[in-house]
C-alpha cells in the first residue's frame, strides 16, 4: 500500500464491508495484495445488522415461546409464555454483538487492511474519493448490497413505518402488526411475531413466497393460518393512513385493516445511488451492476458481487462471489461464478422451505418428459419421535435419472438440503442418492425414500417376480 500526493494507492479497493465485501478484503490481504476497504454504514452490512442474523436470532425466541406453548403434545404441561419485548430485542443485540468482532474494524486493520469510513464516489476509470480522499487501485470491487424497496403507496410517507432496518431495534410492546409483502422478511418476520404474542396480518398481492413451489408454499401458508397469522394473499395496498398512533391499511377489495405498526417487506433494490458510476464507465440498470460470468463489470477492471451484481441476493452467494473475484482480480484465473441453477436458497419459517436447482415449470421447459418424485415427512419415523410432521420433499428428474431440482418443506429443510446441492454440482444421478446408506432415525431419510421410489415401478413389476419366482427354483 502506498500513499500519494493526498491519497492512497492500492492493489484492491472494495467499496462496502457486507458479507461479501469482508472476504475479499480479508482474502486478498492474508494472500499478500494491499487492500482499502471502505463502508459507509456498519461494518457487517445488512446481513449482520439488519438481515440474516437478528432475523435468526428473533424467529429462535419464537421458536421457543411455541415450544412452550406446544408442550403438552410430549405430555408435558404447556403454558402461555411471558415474553418481556425488551428482552427478546436484547438477546438479538446480543447474538449480533458475539458475531461482531469477526467483522469489526479492529480484526481488518489487525489484517493488514487500510479500513476507511464515508461513503465512496468514483472520479475515473480507476479512482474514487471518499470525504475529499483520493483512493486509486489496481482492480475495484463494488460490494455495496441492496436495501428495502419502499413502495410508492399513497399516504405512506406520512405513516411511521418499519423496515428490516429498522424492525430489529424496535422493542416496544406491538399489539397488531400489519405486514405488507409476503416474501421471505415478510413471512419470517409475520410467524415470529405472532409466535412472540403479536396479533399479526400479512398482506401480499399474488401469494406467499411467489418464488418457490406453490405446492410447498401452502403448507407454509396453512402453518401460518394455524398459528393465528390473518393471510390475506391476492389483495393488493391501495393507501395507507394514519390512525390514532398506528395506520390503516386500505386494501383493494374495498376493506381495510387496522394496526399499532406497519412493516413494509415489498423486496429490495440494490445499492448504487452515489457511487457516480458513470464517471467510471460501468453500466448499470435497475436490478443493479451489469457483470459477466467473470463479474466484471463493462469496466473490467471494476468487478461487482452479492446484491449489486443484481443477480440471487443471498449472503452465501456473496461469499462465493468472493471466491471468484479474488481468482480473477489476483492470480488472473478465467474463474467464473456458479449458475444460478445450482445455488440453494432457505425461508427460515417453521417448518423450513429450501430449494435447489429448477423448480417443476423451469423443468418441463427444459426437458420435456420429467418425473417428480415425493415424500411426506408424516412417514419418516424420526418427525413423528419428535411430533414435527408437516411438509415433504420433492424431486424432479428427467430421463436416466438425472436430477433436475428438489425443493423441500419441513423441519431443518436448510440443512437437509445440502447433499443434494452436492448431487446437482457433481451432476449426479437419482441412482447415487438412493444407493446412499443414510442414518436412522434421521430427517434426511425422507430423501433416501424418495430417491428410492423413482426404482419402484420397475422394480415391483410381474417381470421381476417372475425371475424371482424362476431362480428359486433352483434352491
Amino acid at each position: 500500500m502506498s500513499s500519494m500526493s493526498g491519497g492512497i494507492e492500492v492493489d484492491i479497493c472494495v467499496i462496502g464491508a457486507g458479507s461479501g465485501g469482508l472476504s475479499v478484503a480479508a482474502g486478498a490481504s492474508q494472500l499478500g495484495a494491499s487492500v482499502a476497504l471502505v463502508e459507509r454504514r456498519l461494518m457487517g452490512g445488512d446481513c449482520l445488522n439488519f438481515g440474516c442474523v437478528p432475523s435468526k436470532a428473533l424467529l429462535a425466541a419464537g421458536k421457543s415461546a411455541h415450544n412452550i406453548a406446544g408442550a403438552a403434545r410430549f405430555g408435558i404441561t404447556s403454558a402461555a409464555p411471558g415474553i418481556d419485548q425488551k428482552a427478546v430485542r436484547q438477546h438479538v443485540r446480543d447474538v449480533i454483538a458475539a458475531i461482531a468482532p469477526h467483522d469489526s474494524i479492529e480484526r481488518f486493520r489487525a489484517l493488514g487492511v487500510n479500513v476507511i469510513l464515508g461513503a465512496a464516489r468514483f472520479t475515473g476509470p480507476r479512482e474514487i474519493q471518499v470525504d475529499g480522499q483520493t483512493i486509486r487501485a489496481r482492480r475495484f470491487v463494488v460490494a455495496t448490497g441492496s436495501s428495502p424497496v419502499v413502495p410508492a403507496i399513497p399516504g405512506l410517507d406520512g405513516v411511521p413505518y418499519l423496515t428490516n432496518e429498522t424492525l430489529f431495534e424496535y422493542d416496544q410492546p406491538m399489539a397488531h402488526l400489519i405486514v405488507i409483502g409476503g416474501g421471505p422478511i415478510g413471512v419470517e418476520m409475520s410467524q415470529a411475531h405472532r409466535r412472540l404474542g403479536v396479533a399479526v396480518t400479512l398482506i401480499e398481492k399474488t401469494r406467499l413466497l411467489p418464488k418457490d413451489d406453490p405446492e410447498l408454499t401452502q403448507v407454509v401458508h396453512d402453518r401460518l393460518v394455524s398459528e393465528g397469522v390473518e393471510v390475506m394473499t391476492g389483495i393488493g395496498v391501495e393507501g395507507v393512513a394514519a390512525e390514532g398512533s398506528g395506520a390503516a391499511v386500505q386494501l383493494d377489495n374495498g376493506a381495510s385493516v387496522s394496526g399499532s405498526h406497519l412493516l413494509v417487506a415489498t423486496g429490495r433494490k440494490a445499492n448504487v445511488e452515489g457511487l457516480n458510476l458513470e464517471a467510471a464507465g460501468i453500466d448499470y440498470g435497475r436490478r443493479g451492476i451489469a457483470v459477466d460470468a467473470r463479474l466484471r463489470s463493462s469496466n473490467k477492471k471494476i468487478f461487482a458481487i452479492g446484491d449489486v451484481a443484481g443477480g440471487l441476493q443471498f449472503t452465501h452467494v456473496a461469499g462465493h462471489h468472493a471466491g471468484i473475484v479474488i481468482r480473477n482480480a489476483l492470480f488472473r484465473l478465467p474463474a467464473k461464478a456458479k449458475k444460478p441453477a445450482n445455488v440453494p436458497w432457505v425461508t427460515y419459517t417453521d417448518p423450513e422451505l429450501a430449494h435447489v436447482g429448477l423448480n417443476e415449470e423451469q423443468a418441463r421447459a427444459q426437458a420435456g418428459k420429467i418425473n417428480i418424485l415425493r415424500f411426506p415427512f408424516a412417514e419418516n419415523d424420526r418427525a413423528q419421535a419428535e411430533r414435527d410432521t408437516d411438509g415433504l420433499i420433492k424431486i424432479i428428474t428427467a430421463k436416466g435419472g438425472k436430477i433436475l431440482g428438489v425443493s423441500m418443506v419441513g423441519p431443518h429443510a436448510g440443512d437437509l438440503i445440502q447433499p443434494w446441492v452436492l448431487a446437482l454440482e457433481k451432476d449426479l444421478k437419482i441412482g447415487a442418492m438412493a444407493g446412499m446408506i443414510w442414518p436412522y432415525p434421521t430427517f434426511g431419510e425422507v430423501g433416501h425414500r424418495a430417491a428410492g421410489s423413482y426404482f419402484m415401478p420397475k422394480l415391483f413389476t410381474d417381470r421381476t417376480r417372475a425371475i424371482v419366482k424362476f431362480l428359486a427354483k433352483f434352491g
